[in-house]
């Protein structure tokens, strides 16, 4: 019977620890969208204008596009 308390102590350390590592993640996950690239910024109307006015094709756009991580 003594190893039984093996197996306890093991997963009484193990699901906090990946409690805390999700809970990380859900925090950065959760600041990365609210302080990512917002979509009114200046760099987005500019690109946007360049390929109205026909001064980028289509593959430029949308390469830019995911440079500044809006896709």
């Amino acid at each position: 019977m003594p190893m039984m308390g093996w197996g306890m102590g093991f997963g009484m350390f193990l699901f906090p620890l990946l409690f805390l590592v999700l809970i990380i993640a859900v925090f950065g996950w959760r600041d990365r969208r609210m302080w990512g690239p917002h979509r009114g910024s200046r760099e987005l109307e500019i690109v946007r204008e360049r390929y109205a006015k026909g001064e980028i094709t289509r593959e430029q756009f949308e390469q830019m596009l995911r440079d500044l991580g809006y896709q």
